[in-house]
């Protein structure tokens, strides 16, 4: 008995399909109808197949579950995905020419009479020879190996051919074109204006990976163009269409794939990369939105005592850069708006103070504070801060590392839960589920870009106090509205005064022993060193160039300086060590500490003056600037030696700039146009979608009108909730998920 087309698709026998159990699953999940409307609707998967933006691209035609498997290397897993795949580059074929207009060395795109064919297989290399002809010429058309192209191209057909003139033997020639058989038969004396060459051979260029060349994907992209009425939604109205000057979504999907000319693909371009932009500062403006109207922290008063109390306290006078930040953070605080301030400095700016102003405010209005950092060393170093600051306080302290274990740990949390220590310094460690706050005021958390946004909201907990989030990594205005965008910012620009100048230098190879000179002569008046390695140990791979902390170590203590004392610190090793090296170092009794970049953030020794960056090429202008701020804590000037044999231009370019500059600001700029965005600080780390397209630094004008548009739309309709802003809160909902809890608004 015949089969049903229902039972070949169950069976996984369609000839329609070599994926049936797939084609099954997929049309059972989409079809909740009576078995007997279930049929029909096979019926019309099967031959009237139309995608959503959800569908799997394994349902596609030509894709299957191998090339799906494909595509997820790719990142590509639903037809959305797929159409937001953009091309790396485009070709653009010239329009159609006579034969006669050709010129040597030019693209030309010419349609013609296949006069005659001719497989040369005799050859070395088989070729194949078309002879084409037009009203005005004739010209030669060759392919290496195209003995395929014996059975497609015949005497008497019309062609299209594109590709770069040459001559051979006094006549014009085509060398492997691209081409089309025309089927509309036009007369091939007369150009027809509607045959563009592009309709035929421009497009995108694609990223490939295994299994997936360039033209196989935009095989698959091209027939979900004719259907992106019905895939692709309109963000916005009419009149912003007009007054931005932009063109429809969907228009933009299909010149983005396919553009007509370079005018057009600028356009789709600009909406495209508009879009990416809204969407991003679109969930920003709402994650802010439901922190300042969903969330209440305690509202800290604030008056003249509690000023001159905490004032007190430090042994100068602030700057007016600090002034001005604790008047920002004492206005965020007096509100029961829960604080949420990025307090941004350079190296040595004095951010620890402005913290811990905001801190003892916290305290003085009867919450605790939480204060975490990245590393045990760092975090260590603010409770020796704090210590300093408060000698003989009644303001409880302590601090909470990795190592904390056993009865002490446990009478340590006791203590915390009952509300009877104020500050609490920490690594992730605050993070752990069985740390709880009597009552948590303020979260101070150093060096945000090494934690992501999930952490910072793990340590609120239930609890919602005020966050300032601090940063010595200066972050240029572009970052700032992107990474940064759901938070105040206030800036430190200057460093307090009476800090020693800093002079960066660039040694190459040839002067290494007269740098070891110098920093001996700075040794002798009782100054002391860092010397600062790429890595903990060595590795043959990187060749035998690259130096690593504990061979340095051994040459340093037993060649360069032997009647010093060189002490090796780096991560692995056990925390009390780390901590008794560093209060060694920090006493003098240290000259020179060899190290990796565990010291880059919060090492605070004003006596050591010299700083050896090893390898220095091979780190980030972020992470030297950062390293370079260890020095110059102190009134004397410091020395920032740069020992890299550099050879790329990159490398010569962050050198340099290191060696002209300490505006922090110059330098991050600097290192986000050469590295870009995503190297600085991770998207994904900030709940953030990956831009495809846009490029925060290039596209800042469309950026900064996002921004202004995502503003003004929450103000108005901050849950998105009016029948005109449906398409783009499916759209927002499906970029963020609900990594910014987005989820409940749809």
């Amino acid at each position: 008995m015949k089969k049903t087309r229902l039972q070949q698709i169950e069976n996984g026998n369609s000839s329609h399909s070599s994926n049936g159990a797939a084609v099954r699953q997929f049309c059972r999940n989409q079809y909740q109808a009576q078995p007997s409307e279930k049929t029909k609707a096979l019926e019309k998967v099967e031959f009237r197949f139309q995608p959503s933006i959800t569908t799997p691209v394994q349902y596609l035609k030509g894709v299957g579950p191998a090339r799906a498997a494909a595509f997820a290397k790719l990142g590509v897993q639903t037809v959305g995905d797929l159409l937001e795949y953009y091309p790396r580059d485009w070709v653009f074929a010239p329009q159609a020419m006579k034969i006669v207009q050709m010129r040597p060395n030019q693209p030309a795109t010419i349609i013609g009479l296949v006069e005659s064919t001719d497989l040369q297989t005799f050859r070395r290399v088989p070729m194949f020879e078309v002879v084409l002809s037009d009203d005005t010429g004739v010209c030669r058309i060759i392919w290496f190996h195209g003995e395929f192209l014996q059975k497609q191209l015949t005497p008497g057909q019309i062609i299209m051919a594109s590709g770069k003139v040459s001559i051979y033997k006094h006549q014009l020639q085509l060398t492997n074109p691209k081409f089309t058989v025309l089927d509309e038969k036009p007369d091939p004396f007369r150009l027809r204006p509607d045959l563009t060459a592009s309709r035929y051979f421009s497009g995108g260029v694609y990223h490939a990976t295994s299994g997936l060349s360039s033209a196989q994907i935009k095989r698959i992209i091209t027939p979900l163009l004719g259907n992106l009425d019905t895939l692709v939604s309109e963000f916005y109205e009419r009149a912003l269409l007009k007054r931005a000057n932009f063109i429809e979504r969907k228009t933009a999907f299909a010149w983005i794939h396919q553009p007509p000319d370079q005018e057009k693909l600028t356009q789709a371009k600009r909406r495209l990369k508009y879009d990416e932009l809204f969407l991003m500062q679109l969930g920003l403006a709402l994650r802010r939105y439901r922190k300042q109207h969903f969330s209440t922290a305690p509202a800290c008063t604030w008056n003249d005592k509690i000023d001159s109390r905490i004032r007190r306290r430090f042994p100068f006078l602030l700057t007016e850069d600090q002034d001005s930040c604790i008047s920002e953070i004492i206005a965020d605080m007096s509100r029961s708006r829960p604080m949420n301030r990025l307090l941004q400095g350079d190296v040595g700016s004095g951010k620890t103070v402005v913290a811990l102003y905001a801190a003892l405010l916290a305290v003085a209005n009867k919450t605790q504070v939480a204060i975490m950092a990245p590393t045990e060393i760092l975090a260590a170093q603010h409770l020796i801060s704090i210590e300093r600051y408060l000698k003989d306080s009644q303001v409880t302290r302590t601090l909470i590392a990795g190592g904390l274990t056993g009865t002490k740990r446990t009478r340590l949390l006791q203590e915390i839960k009952r509300g009877d220590i104020d500050i609490v310094v920490g690594t992730v460690a605050l993070l752990e589920k069985d740390i709880e706050f009597n009552k948590l005021g303020l979260v101070v958390i150093d060096e945000q870009h090494k934690f992501g946004v999930h952490q910072r909201a793990q340590l609120r907990k239930a609890a919602t106090p005020h966050c300032l989030v601090m940063t010595a990594t200066p972050i240029p205005r572009t970052l700032a509205m992107t990474a940064f965008g759901d938070l105040d910012v206030s800036i430190i620009k200057h460093c307090p005064p009476g800090r020693g100048a800093v002079v960066t230098r660039w040694v190459a190879p040839h002067n290494r022993e007269k740098a070891y000179d110098f920093i001996r002569e700075r040794l002798r008046a009782k100054k002391q060193a860092y010397f600062v390695y790429p890595r903990i140990w060595g590795s043959a791979e990187d060749g035998e160039d690259v130096k690593a902390a504990t061979e340095g170590w051994k040459e340093i203590s037993e060649r360069v300086f032997p009647r010093l004392t060189v002490e090796l610190l780096h991560g692995q090793m056990p925390s009390a060590e780390k901590q008794q090296i560093m209060a060694d170092f920090r006493r003098g009794k240290i000259n020179v500490l060899v190290s990796t970049v565990v010291i880059e953030v919060g090492v605070d020794v004003p006596n050591a003056t010299i700083m050896v960056i090893e390898g220095a090429d091979r780190f980030g202008l972020a992470q030297l600037h950062q390293l370079r701020g260890r020095i110059g804590r102190g009134q004397s000037k410091s020395y920032c030696l740069l020992f890299a044999d550099a050879d790329s231009e990159t490398a010569k370019s962050r050198l340099d700039i290191m060696t002209r500059t300490n505006d922090g600001f110059e330098i991050a700029e600097h290192d986000l146009r050469l590295r870009g965005p995503g190297e600085l600080f991770s998207a994904r780390q900030h709940g953030l979608p990956d831009l495809k397209i846009a490029n925060i630094i290039d596209d800042f004008e469309l950026l900064t009108m996002a921004r202004n548009h995502a503003l003004e739309l929450v103000s108005h309709d901050p849950m998105l909730l009016e029948p005109q802003h449906r398409n783009i809160r499916s759209a927002l909902i499906a970029k963020f998920g609900d990594s910014l809890g987005l989820v409940d608004i749809a």
